[in-house]
């Protein structure tokens, strides 16, 4: 596996709209286009949305409709989805809507894929109704949505209008083997995301370099990996804008989800040891620190996976902090080109 260097490995941006304590929806999607322009200024590749449901402290449900959002008050960056939970949608919509994306902005919509429904049993019976059909055929799904991206033949009776003929890139997403190994067959690129499932980062990781077949849209392997990165000023001040992450995990833990905490007001020492052991888990792949920190900890991310590309996800309580955040990130491979 090839060690990567932070200065030329891309990096791009992971963002579910998170919806703070005391704010509403729609000034989550006003600072989610407030940092896609940030961003795209500071050099980021891709700024993917992810859908998932029924989360109060998250409004990206509406994926497609937010990537257009974003996609129109940018003017280069890619947009695309982390993804969209292919199993909630007939293929044929989704080819519509990416179709539709895509022609309004060529060149610069992603369209990554999943097969977890991205919320809970009782939420995903209300989306598909039969909860258990949709994963079972998601091999089956994603062969037909391609097949609506393929130009149309002669006798084709469905077409996706627009969407047929064009080049929309088709990622698949994945938290354990499967997606890796399935990527890997169709000749796809593969993202994982180890910003909350570490466990299988680097057996998927090797699965899909392994068994990689080459297609049509892809002739190499070509591999992202998510990271959480928290950057401030020091340490201490990365630490402490990290502490509404991990408490939002908590809650999730005790099935209390709700809107990102203000870290002035998380109390640590209320959090149990299973507490701890569980976010320290689950956000095993986190930076979290000054500048310095950040440098050290993307390098050995970077030799640890040896991915063509990082996603970074960032969830800041206060918007302008999450903004230097990723200001530093930038600088930190800037200045590490430079060396």
């Amino acid at each position: 596996m090839e060690a990567r260097n932070p200065s030329v490995v891309p990096f791009s941006v992971l963002d579910l709209s998170p919806v703070v304590k005391g704010s509403t929806p729609a000034q989550a999607f006003r600072n989610t286009l407030d940092l896609a322009r940030h961003v795209e200024r500071l050099g980021f590749n891709r700024y993917w949305m992810a859908e998932h449901h029924n989360m109060p402290g998250i409004a990206s449900s509406a994926t497609a409709v937010l990537i257009g959002h974003v996609a129109a008050g940018t003017s280069r960056i890619r947009v695309g989805s982390g993804g969209i939970m292919l199993p909630n949608h007939p293929p044929l919509i989704v080819a519509e809507q990416f179709g539709t994306l895509e022609s309004l902005y060529p060149g610069r919509i992603d369209l990554g894929l999943g097969r977890a429904p991205g919320t809970d049993a009782i939420t995903t019976r209300a989306l598909r109704r039969d909860p258990f059909a949709g994963a079972e055929q998601f091999p089956d799904d994603l062969q037909e949505l391609l097949g609506y991206f393929a130009p149309t033949s002669a006798g084709q009776r469905v077409r996706a209008v627009p969407g047929a003929g064009l080049e929309v890139p088709v990622w698949l997403l994945g938290s354990s083997m499967y997606s890796a190994e399935l990527a890997a067959r169709m000749g796809l690129p593969f993202a994982f995301a180890s910003h909350f499932a570490p466990d299988y980062l680097l057996a998927a990781l090797d699965a899909y370099r392994r068994y990689f077949q080459p297609s049509a849209r892809l002739e190499q392997p070509h591999a992202m990996a998510a990271i959480n990165v928290v950057a401030a000023a020091t340490d201490e001040e990365a630490r402490r804008l990290f502490s509404s992450v991990q408490q939002q995990f908590i809650n999730l833990r005790h099935g209390v989800p709700g809107r990102l905490q203000d870290p002035a007001e998380i109390d640590t020492s209320l959090w149990t040891t299973e507490d701890h052991q569980a976010v320290a888990h689950v956000l095993h792949y986190a930076v979290v620190g000054g500048p310095e920190a950040v440098r050290a900890g993307l390098e050995r991310f970077l030799q640890l996976t040896g991915v063509n590309e990082v996603m970074v996800t960032a969830h800041v309580f206060d918007h302008e902090a999450r903004k230097r955040s990723f200001e530093i990130v930038a600088e930190v491979r800037a200045l590490t080109a430079a060396a």
